[in-house]
């Protein structure tokens, strides 16, 4: 099986409107364009790019302020393969991607998430009437949303069927390589849903009302665009690296930038009126996300028991990434097999002492079986009883809340597993449950689209 040789890059260009806005927490700052600067890196601007990472990748709380900088191998791992699905060639056009992730965060009440995408949306040129709800989308993203919704909630009652539904030769379908990386998008949200409500990022947002950079992104400054842009640079550096100014200060300044922005937004829109009396505005936040699915009482149920009947337990033994998926997406994917592979791979290697000292290994291997259990997939070689043994009460309960319906994470839990671990070990068990998650998903879902194929 062909393995992913990492490239030598020189910098990972994300936007904190896709990925790292997820993870982080910075008062006053709001949908930034990033750069993560390799350690190596050539540039003029590299230190002070990796001085405006080491403050964008705040953690979640006061205290402890966890990274995902602990764990530095598995976040380039991860941002590489959000840039490729979602700013990279492939099947769908980009608006559907963002949409998809929408409908996606959607169902786990994901506030966050969703206005993330939503801004995207906008500004890779979707049509605005679509976020008014999923009754305005096309009729495949329509259609997609039973997948989305079996996905998120009881994947392993994704079959045959559904993948067919999709696949009808009618005018308004979706091909092959088209649904496969809607799939891997949908299963990459859904995980991510849960990092968000697990850190703690939901239960704080963002104060609403602080001022953006806009679409000025740093790729500009990496690729030597500095004179369009010096006056953005400027700016930018001035409002995200300037951190000898007090916070009374700097909200004064921000309300004065907030209220400039409002008066030429409004004149914008008067002079614009006078010429096109129909102009639309950019559409508003819902603060209801049902309008982006249908049946939002649908939810997680426990796996029922199938002891009777064998034949219906997923058996890893029977289909696995490892020897069926990861080529099976590979090849109607291209590459996103690798960099998912990587991504699995990396999560469940990290070799630097964490949990439980002398049993890290165990103590990894038992949450992630843990996590598979709960969507009824099975490992013939583990012993179970090993999850009970290794893994105590409250956390086996913030394991399960945070994995089948993070949204209802309560500060109550939450501050009960907080207590256990330090700020690296609180991270990395998130960075575990999202990624068994994001697994288990795809092997439902690829295991129905191999049915379909063979049939």
């Amino acid at each position: 099986m062909p393995r992913l040789v990492r490239p030598a890059i020189g910098q990972v260009f994300v936007s904190l409107a896709t990925v790292t806005e997820g993870w982080s927490r910075i008062n006053a700052l709001s949908n930034k364009k990033m750069i993560i600067c390799a350690k190596n890196m050539d540039y003029p601007f590299g230190n002070q790019c990796q001085r405006l990472q080491n403050q964008v990748m705040k953690g979640i709380s006061e205290k402890d302020r966890p990274q995902m900088a602990y764990h530095p191998q598995y976040l380039e791992s991860f941002l590489r393969t959000q840039h490729y699905i979602l700013h990279m060639d492939g099947p769908l056009p980009f608006h559907y991607r963002h949409f998809i992730a929408i409908m996606a965060a959607a169902r786990h009440q994901c506030h966050y998430l969703v206005s993330l995408h939503f801004s995207e949306f906008l500004r890779v040129g979707g049509d605005p009437a679509w976020l008014r709800g999923l009754d305005c989308a096309p009729q495949r993203l329509r259609d997609l949303d039973q997948i989305n919704k079996v996905l998120a909630h009881r994947p392993w009652l994704i079959a045959r069927e559904h993948i067919e539904s999709q696949l009808k030769s009618v005018e308004q379908c979706w091909n092959m390589a088209e649904l496969v990386q809607a799939v891997v998008l949908l299963a990459h949200c859904h995980a991510l849903t849960s990092f968000i409500f697990g850190m703690g990022v939901e239960q704080d947002p963002l104060a609403p009302g602080t001022p953006s950079l806009g679409s000025y992104c740093f790729c500009d400054t990496a690729n030597g665009n500095l004179a369009s842009n010096s006056e953005n640079l400027r700016a930018s550096r001035r409002r995200s690296l300037d951190s000898s100014c007090d916070s009374t200060c700097l909200r004064e300044r921000m309300q004065r930038l907030q209220e400039e922005k409002e008066r030429r937004g409004e004149r914008r829109i008067s002079s614009q009126s006078e010429h096109d009396e129909d102009l639309e505005v950019e559409p508003t936040r819902p603060s209801d996300l049902s309008c982006y699915m249908s049946d939002p009482e649908f939810g997680y149920q426990d796996v029922p028991r199938r002891d009777e009947d064998h034949s219906q337990v997923f058996r890893v033994q029977d289909y696995s990434w490892e020897v069926h998926g990861f080529s099976l997406v590979n090849r109607l994917y291209s590459d996103v097999g690798h960099l998912l592979d990587d991504r699995f791979r990396t999560v469940t290697s990290v070799q630097n002492g964490l949990l439980t000292k002398g049993q890290g290994s165990d103590f990894k291997r038992a949450i992630w079986n843990y996590i598979h259990y709960m969507f009824g997939i099975r490992y013939d070689d583990y012993d179970y009883s090993e999850v009970n043994r290794l893994l105590e009460r409250n956390l086996k309960v913030y394991i399960k809340t945070v994995t089948c319906y993070p949204e209802k994470t309560k500060t109550q839990i939450f501050q009960r597993y907080w207590s256990q671990f330090n700020p690296a070990e609180k991270v990395y068990v998130n960075l575990l449950i999202m990624e068994a998650k994001m697994q288990a998903e795809l092997l439902y879902a690829l295991r129905a689209i191999t049915q379909h194929m063979i049939s």
